[in-house]
């Protein structure tokens, strides 16, 4: 019988197919005693079995590039941490098997991240993948992951490790559906930058037997189960008619009466270009540079490795506008060189502009890297510093900029309520905003985004996030200066109409949802955007907001 369930949709398009589960975890190790004289042959196991899923990790986000190349190189990372592997060590000193040791050294740091608030928490998923695969190689099973299968299928799962989610098959695996996760989390946003239809935050999704005919909405978060096959029909001629109504949608995003919306792409490196540019990105909006940092937690990046990565990217976009993110470091991307190990709260601490700051050397080479990388381009080469919660931030940071000889323009990120009310003042230093709506939303409902237990407070339709967006974008208004919006916000189609109302001046997002809010966008007129945006802010909840904003826009 058909049913409904609802979650979060977090990439769209519509996927229909069978259902198939996750490997199952890896089983707990047995608690063998092993003789003394064993425990350096267990360690040295140990010690193997860690370096080899570390290089896997390395190698699949090698494969993926972007920003999935990032977050497999952080999971990397963290098989490797040096206290982890001493704890593996000194159990398996006192008797414990290798498989044994890794299980129960993982265990205890579990807890510790369990426990030391929203934030470390949403770090447990990857924490658990890196554990399983590694004890399976000890083990000698098969690694946990995406079934095989030589028919495409709807991958269904409690949550999705990024090791996964990187290197999904978009030919075999059309859409897929997590029990966790929230709407910015590293799935979501991988997901997107694919453009493979996902729903997350669905209660009950494991609970969906092996084999099940399901529907997935990846823009509603709607999950059919055994749809009958009239609403098949239905929901593929839908498709094909949005799918036909995209591929005629071209030329720079605007409104139905002209009034002109760039329509830029987040990107994690040169990876992310070619994608960009099948879409029609006019720029890009976001180009996260921490990725580059990743390669070795160590030490920073040579300047030459800088600048060569910098300008493949500055030279995809001849004459069109790049904004670049100085280095984004702290909370759940941790660096050895330049984050504290005992911060009792990184999403809360040094972070960001505030680490930067604090060891100028590495940000004044990143600056020097990207003003020799835009050297003889006629890019419009703009640069911004994350996590700018005042004025004294803003100025420190543009200072910097000017010390290096950075022929760019200046601007700060708006990822804290601080600097959402006090915009105006920022402006005084810097000549752009850009409005990072996953952290400013994070910041603003103190609900971490990884959480997706939290989901409802980390939804971008909030009225108390519009009233930020609406505060920062005003204020760029009366400084005639720009602020755009570089956070998965601006993914939305209907979202996007919303932000342009606001008075948000671009927007940017991954690569794969510029049609959609292109096609969107030019069906409105700027006052109805408007008009939606107060509608939407009128409201009392984000369900309440979207339904206000879509009656606007159907002229009910």
């Amino acid at each position: 019988m058909e049913k409904t369930l609802r979650g979060v949709g977090v990439s769209h398009g519509v996927a229909i197919g069978q259902v198939r589960h996750m490997g199952t975890a890896v089983l707990e190790p047995p608690a063998t005693q092993i003789p003394t004289e064993d425990a350096p042959r267990e360690q040295a196991r140990a010690q193997a079995a860690v370096e080899a899923v570390a290089a896997d990790l390395v190698a699949r986000g090698n494969l993926a590039g972007g920003e999935a190349q990032a977050v497999l190189e952080a999971q990397a990372l963290m098989a490797q941490d040096p206290e982890l592997m001493a704890d593996v060590s000194r159990r398996i000193a006192v008797g414990s098997s290798a498989e044994r040791g890794v299980y129960d050294a993982f265990a205890a740091y579990r807890a510790l991240l369990a426990s030391a608030g929203e934030y470390l928490a949403g770090r447990v998923a990857d924490l658990d993948d890196v554990r399983n695969r590694i004890v399976a190689r000890l083990l000698g099973v098969p690694m946990p992951g995406v079934p095989d299968s030589d028919e495409p299928y709807v991958l269904f799962a409690r949550d999705l490790a990024p090791a996964d989610t990187a290197l999904l098959d978009p030919t075999l695996v059309l859409g897929f559906v997590t029990e966790e996760g929230g709407p910015t989390s590293h799935s979501a946003i991988l997901a997107r930058a694919m453009g493979v239809p996902a729903v997350v935050a669905l209660p009950g999704a494991i609970e969906v037997a092996e084999g099940t005919v399901v529907a997935v909405d990846g823009s509603s978060g709607d999950v059919l189960l055994e749809p009958s096959q009239e609403k098949q029909d239905e929901l593929r001629a839908a498709a094909a008619a949005r799918k036909a109504a995209l591929a005629a949608s071209s030329g720079p995003g605007q409104t139905s009466d002209g009034h002109r919306v760039p329509l830029l792409a987040n990107v994690g490196g040169p990876a992310d270009v070619p994608a960009a540019l099948e879409n029609g990105a006019e720029g890009v909006g976001l180009f996260r540079t921490e990725f580059l940092f990743l390669d070795d937690s160590a030490k920073a990046p040579s300047a030459e490795k800088q600048v060569e990565a910098y300008r493949k990217v500055l030279e995809a976009f001849p004459e069109g506008r790049v904004v670049v993110r100085v280095l984004d470091a702290g909370a759940d991307k941790p660096l050895d060189f330049l984050t504290p190990a005992d911060e009792p709260n990184p999403a809360l601490g040094v972070r960001g502009l505030r680490t930067l700051l604090e060891h100028p050397e590495v940000l004044r080479t990143q600056l020097r890297s990207l003003a020799k990388a835009a050297e003889g381009l006629p890019v419009h080469l703009e640069v911004m510093a994350p996590m700018v919660a005042d004025r004294k931030d803003a100025k420190d940071f543009a200072a910097a900029c000017r010390e290096a000889g950075l022929d760019a323009k200046f601007g700060a990120m708006v990822e804290i309520p601080s600097a959402a009310l006090r915009a105006r003042s920022i402006l005084q230093e810097v000549e752009f905003l850009s409005l990072g709506t996953n952290d400013l939303a994070q910041y603003t409902f103190a609900a971490d985004r990884q959480v997706g237990a939290l989901a409802r407070l980390q939804d971008p339709w909030q009225p108390a996030l519009l009233d930020l967006v609406a505060a920062a974008a005003d204020a760029a208004r009366v400084s005639g200066k720009s602020c755009g919006v570089c956070g998965e916000a601006a993914a939305d189609p209907l979202l996007a109409v919303v932000l342009t109302g606001l008075g948000v001046t671009s927007l940017s997002m991954g690569a794969a949802s510029i049609p959609y809010v292109r096609t969107t966008l030019a069906k409105y007129t700027l006052a109805q955007c408007r008009r939606a945006a107060e509608a939407a802010r009128a409201a009392d909840s984000a369900e309440e907001a979207r339904a206000a904003a879509q009656q606007v826009l159907s002229g009910e």
